[in-house]
């Protein structure tokens, strides 16, 4: 005998994924707006160029996050394949931005949250 149907059970199971991907995806998005402007304020030589690199950059990443990547909202809509690579690109941008300014602890488990994410977005996809 085949069920073709999910039951009850693996119905729950498939939306607390879903709702886990969810709000692990935001978790790290904003996690990776911190990491870009911890790094920027700790890299740029003088005022002036810390206040562009730390509040810049994270900006940029956060505009390029709403066109192309925001949850049913995105300006320009990219198939998944190109959503989950310029996902890992700004996720791994702020990855070795910890690990740049000596945070290597926690890139790293800044990385493995960002991996984890993306392979809920892929499984949800």
């Amino acid at each position: 005998m085949t069920i073709d149907r999910p039951g009850p059970t693996e119905r729950r199971l498939r939306r607390s994924l879903a709702r886990t991907g969810t709000e692990l995806g935001f978790g790290v998005q904003l996690a990776s707006l911190a990491a870009l402007c911890y790094w920027g304020f700790r890299t740029g030589d003088g005022l002036g160029v810390r206040l562009l690199l730390g509040l810049g950059v994270p900006a940029a990443a956060r505009a390029v996050w709403d066109v192309f990547l925001a949850e049913r909202r995105a300006k320009v809509q990219l198939p998944l394949a190109a959503r989950l690579l310029l996902k890992l690109v700004l996720l791994g941008a702020a990855a070795v931005a910890l690990y740049a300014t000596g945070l290597t602890t926690l890139a790293a488990v800044f990385a493995a949250l960002a991996v984890f994410s993306l392979a809920l977005d892929v499984s949800n996809g």
